[in-house]
């Protein structure tokens, strides 16, 4: 045996996304160059690791097995060198957060000086729906989730970061000349929903229940992007977290719509399960938060 580090890394990568082309760009390596490593990797085994059937790519029982090898041995390779810099007195180790998808416009603010001044450390973040944020938090596969609700049936410790709100947002095809509209203008509009998971979809769904409130137009889109280009195209309105269209704003492609009873307001916290030993790293990232959070806010978020 004489396989490397690097192919084991690209073995466990085409293993996560069953994909050599996925695999090549979030490795940011070109495809030939990742099928190459996979092919002498594979030679090193008279078992397939793999198996292609149609043009699906599949991994087999073996190669299931192995990774779960690699992946060991991986960590603990990346525990060497953590464990080399510390003993340099560097704060070191990986941080791993897992993120709803309007958080990525908020946590870029609140870590990046962190890693600036502690540059051995590693940063894994995770963007996706509410629901696979919490079961990510609740599988402890990450350290810490940004949501701006909090689970249900999970204790968590948390810290408030800053609030979120939440308006009627349309393009200048919905122009209510009304300082604060009736609800009902809902009704007759089109209403463009994020999937199901979603902690906004939750929060507006809430809301439209609470004031019973009955749509005829709706349609489902499945990020908060897809969500702006259908809002700019006139496809409808949304109830949507302003933190996410400052650029639309300012623009003019987007204009918030006054609706008595919004904004909705919730807070964005970073949350982490009550019974885990958070790492140094960890550790230093909720103090870090604590003495910097309302300088950040100040500094980025003043314009909300």
């Amino acid at each position: 045996m004489n396989y490397t580090l690097h192919q084991l890394i690209i073995f466990l990568k085409i293993v996560e996304t069953k994909s050599i082309t996925k695999a090549s760009e979030e490795l940011h390596l070109t495809q030939p160059a990742v099928s190459i490593q996979l092919k002498k990797f594979q030679d090193q085994f008279d078992i397939p690791l793999t198996e292609v059937i149609g043009r699906q790519l599949y991994i087999t029982d073996f190669g299931k097995e192995i990774a779960i090898t690699a992946e060991k041995i991986v960590h603990q390779i990346q525990e060497i060198n953590y464990k080399t810099l510390a003993y340099k007195g560097q704060l070191s180790g990986r941080l791993k957060i897992s993120v709803v998808s309007t958080g990525k416009y908020v946590i870029p603010y609140f870590i990046a000086n962190f890693l600036k001044e502690n540059k051995a450390v590693e940063l894994e973040l995770d963007v996706t729906n509410k629901a696979k944020v919490i079961e990510s938090l609740q599988n402890n596969e990450v350290d810490f989730a940004l949501v701006s609700l909090l689970p249900e049936n999970l204790e968590v410790d948390k810290i408030d970061l800053m609030e979120n709100k939440l308006f009627l947002v349309g393009n200048n095809e919905f122009n209510f000349s009304t300082e604060k509209n009736d609800k009902s203008i809902l009704q007759d509009i089109p209403i463009i929903y994020r999937e199901k998971g979603s902690g906004t979809r939750q929060v507006m769904e809430r809301f439209l229940e609470h004031n019973k409130l009955q749509l005829t137009k709706k349609m489902e889109l499945t990020s908060n992007e897809a969500v702006k280009q259908a809002l700019i195209a006139g496809l409808g309105c949304s109830i949507m977290p302003l933190i996410g269209i400052k650029n639309e704003l300012n623009n003019g492609d987007l204009h918030v719509i006054p609706l008595n009873g919004l904004p909705l307001k919730s807070t964005w916290q970073i949350i982490w399960m009550k019974q885990k030993n958070l790492s140094p790293v960890a550790k230093a990232f909720t103090n870090y938060l604590t003495t910097h959070k309302n300088q950040i806010i100040l500094e980025k978020f003043s314009w909300m």
